[in-house]
């Protein structure tokens, strides 16, 4: 009988069950090490500040919020806000992306080139000189209410931001962030759908068209749920980096949770409270963009039979 220390499969178990008890101390030794000065500098771990009275206001508040309101409600308003902010991009972004994507690979010269042109000035300029662009440059320069630009009447623009059909309305803020982040992430977004319809094998278009079908049924029906397959995963990461991006609004000033979590600690000076809240809030919602996408991504995976 071969001894249990050769078999192939121990040595790998052994390595792993070593890497999480080590890990394990390490988390042990640093949270030791910060209650530890905590303590000695009188300051007591714990989230009962969570109850007292916030006393600032936020600008934007998707739900009824007064100073008098405790921190916790606060930072809800402020959870709400960056969760609009990345549903609106992630949808936004993933429609541009893919029209730009496949207007990479037009047959037209100059859909093609101001296609590339977009891609390559986005992806190659930092998301936040984009955000500052879009605030200071173009929101905050656009005409006042009264000489507003208005599209047919269902879409005002000024420089107190923009007012959609239905009521719904976006400020200055909100507004360069979401066509910040947008277009920015849209630039990704486009060459991994481009690279996803190259992947296709050129037999599958020949074999569409031979069958009498225009290029936008064979786009649509043959080659985009085939190149699907491989966008989903990277794709993921963009819709993950959104959620992350979504943090650099305090820079133009939109009260997201980051932002409220900030103006917290400076009012409180919970340091490690707060930044667990933040860094808690984040991961779940990352993990939550991963599993939703981990689950498509199998939905449309090809099934053996």
């Amino acid at each position: 009988m071969t001894p249990f220390w050769r078999d192939k499969r121990f040595w790998p178990i052994v390595g792993q069950l070593i890497a999480v008890v080590a890990f394990v101390i390490i988390v042990a030794i640093l949270w030791h090490n910060v209650t530890y000065n905590l303590q000695r500098l009188g300051i007591q771990l714990g989230f009962d500040f969570l109850q007292s009275q916030a006393s600032f206001d936020i600008g934007e508040t998707p739900i009824a919020y007064q100073p008098s309101d405790p921190y916790s409600r606060a930072l809800l308003v402020g959870l709400l806000n960056s969760l609009r902010v990345i549903i609106v991009c992630i949808i936004a972004a993933t429609i541009v992306g893919i029209t730009v994507g496949i207007a990479r690979l037009s047959d037209n010269w100059l859909v093609r080139k101001l296609a590339l042109v977009y891609v390559e000035i986005l992806r190659n300029t930092p998301v936040l000189l984009q955000l500052f662009f879009w605030y200071f440059a173009v929101f905050l320069s656009l005409p006042k209410t009264e000489t507003q630009i208005s599209f047919f009447g269902l879409i005002n623009i000024s420089n107190q931001g923009v007012t959609l059909p239905f009521g719904i309305y976006f400020s200055p803020e909100l507004s360069a962030l979401v066509l910040g982040l947008t277009l920015y992430s849209a630039a990704f977004i486009a060459e991994i759908v481009r690279a996803g319809i190259l992947s296709v094998p050129k037999g599958q278009w020949e074999a569409a068209r031979s069958l009498g079908l225009k290029s936008s049924l064979v786009m649509r029906l043959v080659i985009f749920p085939q190149a699907l397959r491989l966008i989903i995963p990277p794709l993921t990461s963009q819709y993950l980096n959104i959620a992350k991006n979504s943090s650099l609004a305090i820079a133009i000033g939109y009260a997201d949770i980051y932002f409220v979590a900030s103006t917290t600690f400076n009012q409180t000076g919970r340091a490690v409270e707060v930044m667990l809240l933040i860094v808690a809030t984040y991961l779940t919602m990352s993990l939550i963009i991963s599993l939703a996408m981990n689950f498509f991504n199998h939905k449309v995976q090809l099934k053996e039979r």
